[in-house]
């Protein structure tokens, strides 16, 4: 039976981080979800292995052949994950590791559960920043976003953290090492590799 673990959380709270390092630590066990975005790439992200870089043009063909299982709009940015790259997955009964927004985490938890053909389970992980001062912190250390862009993403935290009750594990997010373990922990769980 196929695992699906969603980790989601505003921007800058280190869920690429975790699930890096959940990538490097499983990789065997566990198969990354690269979703689709317009966003232009950052420094070191690479095509098909961070996201598939796509115009907006192409973005709205995607759209049109109902080639998502969940899209959003986030900071102007089209965000979106392919049906077929996450049923591909679930065929050949990988367990997968889905990065996304909160937003997007919701929708997609609906429409897995919508194909009757899914045996799976879905596990949601929300990634809680300890106060939005701490998150402007982070999102200024990592040196890709404007000033402007940086208050856009606390704005739209602020949202994001009133929809946190509706995920099946909240963590606060302490340092690195300790959000890594926590949800290394879930994981293994789910696996039947802790009690």
């Amino acid at each position: 039976m196929p695992l699906i673990l969603v980790i989601s959380g505003p921007a800058g709270v280190g869920k690429t981080t975790v699930c890096n390092r959940l990538l490097q630590e499983f990789g065997s066990n566990i198969s990354r979800v690269v979703t689709t975005t317009t966003r232009k790439p950052r420094d070191g992200e690479k095509e098909g292995e961070d996201y598939f870089f796509t115009s907006v043009k192409q973005f709205h063909e995607l759209l049109e052949n109902e080639a998502f299982l969940e899209n959003e709009i986030i900071h102007g940015n089209y965000y979106g994950t392919r049906k077929k790259t996450v049923f591909d997955k679930i065929e050949k009964k990988q367990d997968i590791l889905i990065n996304i927004d909160v937003k997007g985490a919701r929708s997609l938890h609906k429409e897995i559960y919508k194909d009757k053909n899914f045996k799976g389970k879905i596990i949601t992980i929300f990634l809680k920043p300890n106060n939005l001062e701490v998150l402007k912190i982070r999102l200024s250390q990592r040196a890709t976003d404007t000033k402007s862009d940086i208050e856009t993403r606390l704005e739209t935290a602020k949202k994001e953290l009133t929809l946190a009750d509706s995920f099946d594990y909240i963590i606060i997010s302490k340092d690195r090492e300790n959000d890594y373990e926590t949800v290394k922990k879930i994981f293994l769980r789910y696996l039947g590799l802790l009690g």
